[in-house]
């Protein structure tokens, strides 16, 4: 068997390289490009291909692996929102994702990001840098004595409510597919509403859908408590940018920590070497506030979580090789 891993970062080029020695029947040929017009090419006369990359698979590059043959396409990430799928099954490939590389991870920097905005956390550090060590007025609030309202109960959100309740919250959550033993917890409510109405903060950890773009809009922060703390380590387009800002603006939201951002593309994981030079004002905006922690895209990133990716992905593209059959193995209607 051939597979060749596109957009191989150096971070997981350790793992790649021991994951081939463990499986010397299978040749690997890692790329850092990632798949595109351009590079399809290199996919010629492999059998499978691993990938991650948050810019479109299109129907014209999916329709070259068609031609080359190729049948399976393996992501190292969970998202699939990014994928020609008509074109997907016009040429018969399989793809597989990786549900979970580590919801631990997540759920970790999730808690990790709003126990600093709750400490406000910024303000002192500037305060700090400024020789001003007074407290007052940047008191803080505490997790034990909040409501958190947790908007889907997949692997992450579970993660993220174990930690939750670690810090001694009163967690409620929402999913419109219910865990049974948090269901016979009684935790959940009926609504998105009343998860807004009831929660001093809300933890997003729903998939990019198009039911649920723009989730948090307008209407969504009006239904909330005012003062509420939102955060997004999911995906950006679950969250209406201007909503938010305008939910900032107005104090109904006492503060955001988002890891993710709807027009992240070509700017998470770039260097451009000032603020000034980076090309989105509403992002822009959202870092200069000190009630709102920016990062890019990294609550997944870690040593256990990168390995998993790439283990994961490598072992179902050879598995839909050997057997026709993976447990990561997406199915899309």
């Amino acid at each position: 068997m051939k597979i060749v891993a596109y957009g191989i970062r150096d971070d997981e080029r350790p793992f790649l390289d021991q994951w081939s020695k463990e499986n010397p029947d299978v040749e690997v040929v890692g790329k850092s490009e990632l798949l595109d017009d351009q590079t399809v090419a290199d996919a010629k006369g492999a059998d499978g291909i691993v990938v991650y990359q948050q810019k479109p698979y299109t129907a014209s590059v999916i329709n070259k692996l068609g031609e080359y043959g190729i049948k399976f396409m393996s992501l190292r990430n969970v998202g699939i929102d990014n994928i020609d799928w008509p074109a997907i099954k016009a040429n018969d490939i399989q793809v597989t994702n990786v549900p979970a590389y580590s919801p631990e991870a997540i759920g970790e920097y999730t808690v990790t990001t709003l126990m600093m905005l709750l400490r406000h956390a910024r303000q002192f550090i500037r305060k700090e840098s400024q020789g001003n060590f007074k407290w007052a007025p940047d008191i803080a609030d505490e997790l034990n004595q909040m409501t958190v309202g947790v908007y889907a109960t997949g692997k992450i959100g579970r993660a993220a409510i174990n930690i939750y309740r670690g810090f001694g919250a009163k967690v409620i959550a929402y999913d419109i597919y219910r865990n049974p033993e948090l269901d016979a917890e009684g935790i959940y409510v009926d609504t998105p509403e009343e998860l807004y109405a009831q929660s001093d903060v809300i933890s997003l950890h729903a998939p990019a859908t198009a039911e649920n773009e723009h989730m948090l809009n307008d209407q969504a922060f009006a239904n909330m408590k005012d003062g509420v703390w939102i955060l997004n380590p999911a995906r950006g387009t679950l969250i209406d940018t201007d909503a938010l800002i305008r939910a900032l603006d107005s104090g109904k939201v006492a503060g955001a920590g988002l890891d993710v951002y709807e027009d992240e593309v070509g700017i998470f994981n770039s260097d451009f070497g000032s603020f000034d030079a980076i090309p989105d004002e509403r992002l822009k905006d959202l870092m200069k506030r000190e009630n709102v922690i920016v990062t890019p895209h990294i609550a997944f990133y870690t040593k256990r979580a990168v390995k998993n990716m790439v283990y994961y992905a490598m072992d179902a593209n050879k598995d839909l090789f050997e057997t026709g059959k993976s447990d990561k193995l997406v199915q899309v209607d």
